[in-house]
């Protein structure tokens, strides 16, 4: 609890996560049984044990910005099991972030040999993202046979993730004088067919490996028109494709281009899904283990996290981690300090064997 607060209570937005990176860095480095290394303002921490299996735990350091005023330091409501921890980053992600680093200092003499991994920038655009920057600086030092991503599940396993894909739909028309509308033709008022065919558009349950994968197709952002007085010669209807890990990013496409067959379509950002990964033997042992526990049974992931990185590496990835994700990012954020407690024992038992 008290580490989880000191976590918390460092703020580390995106890019400022420079002193929380120093201060888990000099925690790591105090510890005999870890070989560390640092890129930029993500590190990694490893067990050189000669185990055959090993294991990758995964957090970022970073968060979305502060409220205003400030929702940092955290404040606590509640005692014993019924406390709840409020504040930035109590959610998303420095629950797991802090049973991930007590245990890397705490686990000396694990079953398997695992790989810490610490990062920067995940809240921001993919390019930056310092998990990714490891996977190309480093690639050999995230090899496993299972990794672990810290992301909030209400401290159950969720498998994999959903794709995404973001394109703009364009529609075109002829600009004129808004006084003499008939002089031109609208692009804004030929965006409603896209928008018609969203509203129509059913968006499917998909089973992947055991797990439902709820896809859906939304707008998420519309612009268009030059000034008050002019009609409209394009307008861009934005819209996100969140989808099972079972399509390829080119099957994903093709379904978005026949949606919208007739417009200009452009991919602006696109990441592929990850398969539950619950049929790898390592992850189906931990699975169980926090079932187990928890009496709760693995499901999917809805939505995208850096498990995906992982299942691109070949590595199965589970995604387990204290907090409720509909908070995440929200200006109330806040964690159960039981769920904290949760995933630190089911992690802790496991890894010790």
């Amino acid at each position: 609890m008290d580490l989880w607060r000191v976590v918390c209570d460092a703020p580390s937005v995106s890019g400022d996560e420079g002193p929380l990176a120093d201060a888990v860095e000099a925690a790591l480095r105090a510890c005999d049984h870890l070989t560390v290394l640092r890129d930029g303002d993500a590190i990694v921490a490893r067990t050189t044990l000669g185990r055959d299996r090993r294991v990758v735990v995964a957090g970022h350091l970073d968060t979305v910005p502060l409220t205003d005023p400030p929702n940092v330091p955290t404040w606590t409501e509640g005692t014993g099991d019924d406390a709840v921890l409020w504040g930035r980053g109590t959610v998303d992600m420095k629950g797991g972030l802090s049973v991930q680093l007590a245990l890397a200092v705490e686990l000396t003499d694990p079953v398997v040999d695992v790989t810490w991994v610490f990062y920067d920038h995940e809240e921001v655009a993919a390019h930056l993202n310092g998990l990714g920057r490891l996977v190309d600086h480093h690639p050999e030092l995230l090899v496993g046979d299972l990794a672990i991503l810290g992301e909030a599940t209400n401290a159950g396993i969720e498998g994999g993730c959903k794709g995404t894909l973001r394109v703009e739909v364009t529609t075109t028309g002829v600009a004129a004088h808004s006084g003499r509308p008939w002089m031109g033709v609208n692009a804004i008022h030929a965006a409603a067919e896209v928008l018609a065919r969203l509203d129509d558009y059913e968006a499917q349950d998909v089973e992947v490996d055991g797990l439902v994968y709820r896809e859906g197709m939304s707008a998420v952002g519309i612009s268009g028109g030059l000034a008050g007085n002019v009609v409209p010669d394009l307008c861009t209807v934005t819209v996100n494709y969140r989808f099972a890990p079972s399509l390829s990013l080119e099957q994903a496409e093709a379904h978005v281009r026949e949606l919208f067959d007739g417009f200009d379509v452009r991919v602006t950002d696109a990441a592929p899904g990850a398969r539950p990964g619950l049929d790898a033997p390592l992850a189906r042992e931990f699975a169980d283990t926090v079932q187990a526990l928890t009496g709760v049974a693995p499901a999917a992931k809805q939505g995208w996290t850096d498990v995906a990185r992982f299942s691109a590496l070949g590595v199965p990835a589970v995604n387990f981690g204290p907090g409720d994700p509909l908070l995440a990012h929200k200006d109330d954020e806040h964690c159960p300090v039981s769920d904290v407690r949760t995933c630190y024992s089911a992690l802790r038992s496991w890894l010790a064997g």
